[in-house]
């Protein structure tokens, strides 16, 4: 569940920091009154937070092993 969570709010970010490069928008700061307050703060700081759990798939074994042939059969 938290694997999706955060997920979720890495690709958040990642759209926004595709609208701010290609047109020079910033989605979270439009919706919550500028990127200095504290609601875009928050957020910016949750996709942070996402993104530095995101790195641990990296690092997880399970995440890197292929499925089992056993499960594939049935």
């Amino acid at each position: 569940m938290w694997d999706k969570l955060a997920l979720i709010l890495l690709i958040v970010g990642g759209v926004n920091w595709g609208l701010v490069g290609i047109f020079e928008f910033d989605l979270v700061a439009w919706l919550f009154g500028g990127s200095a307050s504290f609601i875009s703060r928050a957020i910016y700081i949750i996709v942070a937070i996402s993104a530095l759990w995101c790195m641990t798939f990296l690092f997880r074994s399970e995440a890197l092993a292929e499925p089992s042939a056993a499960t594939e059969r049935h």
